[in-house]
């Protein structure tokens, strides 16, 4: 079992306002099956080690699918 904390921070968007961009992760982070904790600082995620990886990949594609230019 493995817990990490992600932080998924889009850069280059045509707004300044990322919630939609932190919705749509966190909303792939509850499809997953994982368990999860949102924080003012990010989100921390429990599970396997692969499932996790194969997750914060998926979390760092949202952005990019939404326009973004760059993710942190």
């Amino acid at each position: 079992m493995a817990v990490v904390e992600i932080s998924v921070a889009p850069l280059g968007t045509a707004t300044p306002g990322v919630s939609s961009y932190v919705a749509a992760c966190v909303e792939i982070v509850a499809a997953s099956g994982l368990t999860y904790q949102l924080n003012p600082m990010g989100t921390v995620i429990e599970g396997e080690i692969d499932e996790i990886f194969a997750l914060v990949k998926k979390m760092h594609e949202v952005p990019f699918n939404q326009g973004a230019l760059r993710v942190s």
